[in-house]
This record gives structure tokens, sequence and C-alpha cells, in this order.
């Protein structure tokens, strides 16, 4: 098995960065694995506490160990999340053909690489995944039938917190969204792009009128297109400890926090999708009632996409 080059996106949150770097050295794969790290630059409004914290980050970086290699790109400037995210993740991925990724709040188990790379190898000839994911939700958030018999399932919807995916899935997206004149004019299109979320539709919406800043509902967007899947273990190897309302784009959410389990490694098989769980999965982005849509889908963007 050929492993993936690891791809950690930081910015300027020091003590949680450290989180992410130090669960990802006792991966049992860290030091065959190659890590590229891409560091943004302060923003033009920047303090001296913000531009303080970054020089932090950059200083511990530069100290990481533990890997096969770690390789650095510096940004002078701010770049935001998402043109970071797009272009690093393209940079990287051109060149090895495959890649995981990783943020600067996301805390992982000892097996999230070994079951990366696993999954990487296990599905890349299967055409309906799209990407492979190591975030799931807690049980009391998001229910899985305790008569489900498989450690995958598939799922609608991109789960951006400690991800994977190959050249040839990851080019074919189309970041301009070329068609979304068409889309935003056909209420079938839209309703079905929910399948995945309620506010999916919206939160597209919310990106081409440029209010949020987002990669990941245009990944959504193009895996729909496709008609393909996202792949993630009924139980999380990873979890968020930037749900401290510390990041730029997540804010406190208990109900998103998940715990661990160290010695838990997901058998990797070929899964059908599961009606039931998928429409277990809708639910967590279902607004409760009497819940205005548009406030609904402003708190998952702050909440989760980065």
């Amino acid at each position: 098995m050929s492993l993936a080059p690891i791809i950690l996106f930081v910015y300027n949150r020091p003590w949680h960065t450290q989180q992410t770097v130090e669960a990802l050295q006792k991966n049992d794969l860290s030091s065959e694995s190659d890590l590229y790290i891409f560091a943004d630059g302060p923003k033009v409004n920047a303090t001296d506490e913000q531009k303080e914290k970054i020089k932090q980050v950059r200083e511990y970086i530069h100290k990481i160990s533990g890997f096969k290699s770690v390789t650095i790109c510096e940004k002078e400037t701010n770049c935001g999340l998402a043109n970071s995210v797009i272009a690093g993740v393209s940079k990287i991925i051109n060149k090895f053909g495959k890649a995981i990724v990783v943020e600067d709040d996301l805390v992982t188990s000892k097996y999230f690489l070994r079951f990366m790379n696993e999954a990487l190898d296990f599905f890349e000839n299967d055409d309906q995944i799209f990407s492979v994911s190591g975030y799931n939700y807690p049980a009391k958030t998001m229910e899985i039938q305790k008569n489900y018999k498989h450690d995958l399932y598939l799922s609608y919807r991109h789960a951006s917190w400690g991800w994977a995916t190959w050249k040839n899935r990851w080019n074919t997206i189309d970041w301009e969204v070329v068609d979304f004149k068409k889309f935003s004019e056909n209420t079938k299109l839209q309703k079905a792009f929910n399948r995945g979320g309620a506010d999916m539709s919206g939160m597209l919406k919310a990106q081409m009128e440029g209010k949020i800043d987002s990669w990941a509902i245009r990944f959504d967007y193009s895996m729909f297109k496709q008609n393909k899947f996202n792949i993630r273990p009924v139980k999380s190897l990873v979890t968020n400890v930037g749900l401290d309302s510390s990041g730029t784009h997540t804010g406190a959410d208990e109900k998103l926090i998940t715990t661990l389990d160290d010695d838990w490694m997901p058998q990797i098989e070929t899964v059908k999708s599961n009606k039931k769980i998928l429409k277990n999965f809708r639910k967590v982005f279902d607004p409760p009632p009497r819940y205005s849509l548009k406030r609904f889908i402003r708190k998952i963007w702050k909440r989760l996409f980065n």
C-alpha cells in the first residue's frame, strides 16, 4: 500500500494546532507518512494579538518531527480557508494522485491514518465513491440502527473534518459552479440536492452570492451532480477541539462533539446505501419545527463549513 501524503492547514491557533499534530504523531503510520503544512498569513486588518498567534503557530510547526518528512508552505498574506484548501490540495494531489486532509482543530484516533489509507486503496476503483471521511456524528445526534452490520455507510454529504480523495475525483470539481443559474431555477434539482440536508441548496446559494466562503459546499455539489457518495465510519475517528468559538467558521455545538475509541479500526468493505441511515443523517440538518430556515442555514454554516 502506497501511503497518501497528509495535508495540514493551519492559521492562528497554536494550542489547537499542537493537539492536532500530537494526535497525528500517535497514529501508527505517522513515521511512514509525508506531512505537508500550509500556513495562512495575517489578514490586512489583523491585530497585534492575532499576528502573535500566527507567529506562535509558525514557530511550532517548524519544530514538528515524527513523520517521514515535513514540508511547510507559509503565506505572507491571508488567502482564506477555501482558497487555501483548493490551492493546497490541488498542488499535492496532482503530484501524488491522492491525499489525506486535516485542519488545525481536529484530533484523530490512533487508526485514522490507517483507515484513510486502506480506504483510499480499497475504494480507488469504485466509481460510486467520491471521498472518504473519518468523522461521524455522535450517536445522540445521529442514530445508526442496531441491526446494521457494517462499520461503514454511504452519505450524500462530504465530511470536511478529516477526509481524503483521489486526483481523478478532485479534478472533476467545478469550483466556479458554472451551471448555478440553471440549478437555481430548477426546484426539482434543489430538492434532490437537499437529500443530504435541508440546508444544502441554501448554502450553495449563499456561496454564489458571496455571503459565505466554502469549498465544501461546492465539493458536495459536484459529488451530487455525478451521483456519487462520501463514505464514513459508523463511529468517528475524528473529534473537533475547535468547537469553542476560537475558529473563523466554527462555533460551539455539543451535538457534534465525539468521543474517540483508540482501539477501534473499521472493517473496510463494499457497502450499499441504506435508506434508514440516509434518513437519520438528513435529520441532523433538518431545522426544528417553527425554526427559520435561513437562521438554521447560518447556524450550520457557522458550525460546520470551513
